[in-house]
């Protein structure tokens, strides 16, 4: 069986290799190490999209209104002094040309996703608010994960506040944006789920998941990286079969492509080797 076989081969992997694999509201037909956390690295910005989507079908937020694009944050950590991100860290100079003017929040939320700006993230996070992103954590039914601070929010990490995720988690939000679109949900509303949905797929970082897929299929999908960790979460949507999400998450030192997401490195590797075995069942996972 693929699944035998799978667990065959990541056993071999050192570090913690984390997968669930599943249609959107049934159970699992593949995991392994779920409910492991993980350092979410820029995973955890598919919380805030749903914070900020949420925010503005409430009317506490217009995507479409001018913010400051701004380098200057409140840490978490109370009395520490605001922080800023670095420049070379990030992933998208679109954001930086925009120092000192505005921007919308839609596009500094696509941003955050498509590009994986760490920029936009924490001026969206200073929107829309962490207990915001916790309530998204929490409407999607995940156990383990949470967002508790800014990226570069040194002062808080220090302190141990910092953002994880497991691979169950990861797949239950956005197990919830795919029913979501189809129906009203816990998240947002149909057209809020595919709006969301429609920013994920068009992810430019297509380095793990997507690289293990025919060209041309559509996913909905968010990696994230630091040395030593690379994860990859989506939803893949066949032509001739229904929806069915994975995640890998893997804390390994296989994951060596450093704050460049554009490296392909052999965690990357390893993840479309995965996403390339599990499209081969498509047809075949429980419903």
């Amino acid at each position: 069986m693929i699944w035998e076989e799978l667990d065959a081969h990541l056993d071999r992997v050192p570090g913690t290799v984390s997968a669930y694999v599943g249609r959107p509201g049934a159970r699992p037909t593949w995991t392994r190490r779920a409910d492991a956390t993980h350092y979410a690295a820029s995973t955890m910005k598919l919380a805030v999209l749903v914070a900020l989507f949420r925010a503005a079908e409430a009317g506490r937020l217009d995507l479409d209104a001018p913010v400051p694009v701004r380098n200057s944050f409140d840490s978490a950590l109370s009395g520490a002094p605001r922080f800023v991100n670095d420049r070379d860290y990030d992933n998208d100079e679109a954001v930086w040309d925009r120092v000192g003017g505005e921007a919308s929040l839609r596009w500094l939320a696509e941003r955050m996703i498509v590009r994986s700006s760490n920029l936009a993230t924490n001026i969206c996070i200073g929107q829309v608010g962490l207990p915001a992103v916790a309530q998204a954590w929490a409407l999607a039914g995940a156990r383990h994960s949470v967002t508790g601070r800014g990226i570069e929010d040194f002062a808080a990490r220090d302190s141990g506040i910092d953002n994880l995720v497991t691979a169950a988690d990861l797949a239950a939000l956005l197990g919830e944006l795919a029913l979501g679109a189809t129906r009203p949900g816990p998240l947002a509303s149909p057209a809020g789920c595919a709006a969301m949905l429609d920013v994920l797929v068009a992810q430019e970082h297509r380095e793990d998941l997507a690289a293990g897929l025919p060209d041309g299929t559509r996913i909905a999908h968010k990696n994230g990286w630091v040395r030593g960790v690379r994860h990859g979460a989506g939803v893949v949507f066949p032509d001739d079969a229904p929806p069915y999400t994975i995640v890998v998450c893997t804390t390994t030192d296989l994951a060596d492509g450093g704050a460049d997401g554009e490296v392909e490195d052999d965690a990357c590797r390893l993840i479309a080797h995965v996403s390339e075995r599990v499209w081969a069942t498509r047809h075949d996972l429980a419903g």
